[in-house]
């Protein structure tokens, strides 16, 4: 059993693979068959130059940076909390709202400090970047003009590309109208 199904999907994973292969090339344009290929001797090639322009270079370093914790909410807040329940306890009669009050700013002051000697000191690096001064933008070659002789005929192209020693050329005949 486990054959015939290994058959089945083995087949439906070649089809997939075949489907999935790169296209055929596209055919050369009809020209009558007036088209064909030459060879051309380049004489000169000439880079051609364009300003690249963007953002001046930066120069970067790390540096420590030293912060502090100082956030004493927590402290003070729970101290509060504390000394109002203990002053709300102690109190009796009309001076147990006075008695509250005293013992949560008490507390509040209490949990403040106790917090405050819990304080942290953090050194982290940090990167700085400065822009880099007498900065000059930059030339890039973007093109080449290529001259070029094909059967005694001196041509001269911009490529995107140096040639080198030698040029592929089409060479293509229709009738002068």
């Amino acid at each position: 059993m486990l054959k015939s199904l290994m058959f089945p999907l083995l087949m439906g994973i070649a089809a997939t693979a075949a489907a999935q292969a790169y296209p055929p090339p596209p055919p050369p344009p009809d020209n009558g068959g007036n088209v064909h290929y030459g060879w051309a001797d380049v004489l000169r090639v000439d880079p051609v130059y364009a300003t690249v322009a963007g953002p001046p270079p930066q120069q970067c370093y790390q540096q420590q940076v030293v912060t502090q914790d100082h956030d004493h909410t927590g402290g003070t807040v729970l101290g509060a909390i504390v000394g109002g329940v203990l002053g709300h306890t102690i109190g009796k009669g009309d001076g147990r709202t006075a008695a509250t009050v005293a013992g949560a700013v008490a507390g509040g002051a209490i949990g403040n400090r106790v917090s405050a000697a819990n304080d942290r000191t953090y050194v982290d690096p940090q990167t700085v970047c400065h822009p880099v001064d007498n900065y000059a933008p930059q030339q890039r070659i973007v093109a080449y003009d290529v001259e070029y002789r094909y059967r005694g005929d001196v041509y001269v192209s911009r490529l995107g590309f140096d040639p080198g020693e030698r040029l592929r050329v089409r060479i293509s005949v229709a009738p002068a109208e």
